[in-house]
Parts: structure tokens; C-alpha cells; sequence
């Protein structure tokens, strides 16, 4: 639980994290709205109050979703087309980059629905082992637990690779740079520009002495970029 990572920092609190990896020997937490939110938050906030080291990140995809980054309208998403595919990998692709920012294993898992063929599987497949990265079809849409066993199994798997998990920014580290840090690496930014009422709160954030504090952006969900088209 926890609130949307579009505002907040949108994963498990660190009382349940802490509580389930006293109970059991793998713990899974949803880190909501894309690596670009949820994920970004999890590994440089919450991991690091919590002082928690993650052992590998899933990527969940669906072809559905890609096409719609290829410019495809929602009426058309069952119909095969393998061009706007390929174009939504774009979009894949830079979710990839932003947990290999971080330094952990990562698999990429496709959530299988019925309307997706095996062409448009193999694309996805492919443009993953072009980037040297985990795949695994998750089939618990239809099958239920069974279709994710090969999903878990991969997991464990990867957890065992060579992880040098490391948080995107240094927390001594001014708020302005790490701002900088996020909306480039993450957000993909050239730059940022402060407004003289933001200039205004961070004077008086460091006059608080809040300044050596992680920093959570409320963002649209809606896109990797400030424009949710």
C-alpha cells in the first residue's frame, strides 16, 4: 500500500517492508506508475530511510500499452501491428535505462493477454535481448498463478546476479542538484529552471536545515515527460 507515487512515495511502508522480510524468504513491492515514479522513489527514498537493498526489479509491459506509444488509437490496440510496436519499445526502452541507473538486475515481463501474436511477442523478446536484458511472458491473466510461476522462477534467478544497487543522487547533495539529478537521468530534461516562488521555498527550505532530505516530485502519471500527450 501506500499513497500514488504521482504525489507521494507511492510504496509499502518501511514497518511492512520490514515486517514481510521477517516472514518470508522473497518480498515483492508494487512501486506504482512506471519506473519514472514509483520505482525512482522506492530506490532513493523509501530503500534508502529503510536502509533496504532491492535484489532485482520487474518491469511489467504489455503489448497493448507499447502500441499505444506507437501512435495507435485504444480502438485498434487487439489488431497485430508490429511497426507501432516497435515504436512504443522507445518508451521500454528508457523505463530499462532508468533502473540500470540504479544498478540492479532487472527482467522485463510482458503481461500476456489473448489479443497479442506471436509476432509481436517475438519483437518484444528480441528488443530485449538487444538491450542484454531479462524476458519473461506472465501469462496470471489468463491461468492465474500458474502463468507466473516462469516469472518467479526467473526472478530468483536474477537475484543472484551482480547487483550495485546505488541511489541516483547523494543525499548531501543541494536540492537544486538533486532535482537536476531526477528530471535528467529520470524525466529525461535537458535542464530545469527554478521560478522566483520556488527560489523563494528553497531559501526557506535550507533556512529550515531540511536541505540534506530526499526530494519527491509530484509529476503526471501520464508520461515519462511533463506533457501527459
Amino acid at each position: 500500500g501506500g499513497p500514488f507515487a504521482n504525489i507521494a512515495h507511492g510504496s509499502n511502508s518501511i514497518i511492512a517492508t520490514r515486517l514481510a522480510l521477517k516472514c518470508v524468504d522473497y518480498v515483492v513491492t508494487e512501486a506504482g506508475f512506471g519506473s519514472d515514479l514509483g520505482a525512482q522513489k522506492f530506490m532513493d527514498i523509501t530503500c534508502r530511510a529503510g536502509e533496504f537493498k532491492p535484489s532485482a526489479v520487474v518491469i511489467v509491459a504489455t503489448i497493448r500499452a507499447l502500441k499505444m506509444h506507437g501512435n495507435i488509437p485504444y480502438e485498434e490496440l487487439k489488431q497485430e501491428n508490429v511497426e507501432a510496436l516497435k515504436l512504443g519499445l522507445i518508451n521500454l526502452k528508457q523505463h530499462i535505462q532508468i533502473i540500470k541507473n540504479y544498478g540492479v538486475p532487472l527482467v522485463v515481463s510482458l503481461n500476456r493477454f489473448v489479443s497479442d501474436t506471436e509476432k509481436e511477442i517475438e519483437s518484444v523478446k528480441e528488443f530485449c535481448e538487444s538491450e542484454n536484458v531479462a524476458f519473461e511472458i506472465n501469462e496470471s491473466w489468463e491461468k492465474g498463478g500458474k502463468g507466473a510461476a516462469n516469472l518467479a522462477r526467473k526472478v530468483v534467478e536474477i537475484v543472484e546476479n551482480k547487483n550495485e544497487y546505488k541511489p541516483l543522487y547523494d543525499i548531501n547533495l543541494s536540492i537544486k542538484e538533486k532535482i537536476h539529478a531526477i528530471a535528467t537521468q529520470i524525466y529525461g530534461a535537458k535542464d530545469v529552471v527554478f521560478t522566483d516562488n520556488a527560489l523563494a521555498q528553497y531559501a526557506q527550505i535550507e533556512k529550515l536545515g531540511l536541505d540534506k532530505l530526499n526530494v519527491c516530485i509530484a509529476k503526471t502519471q501520464s508520461s515519462l515527460s511533463d506533457d501527459p500527450k
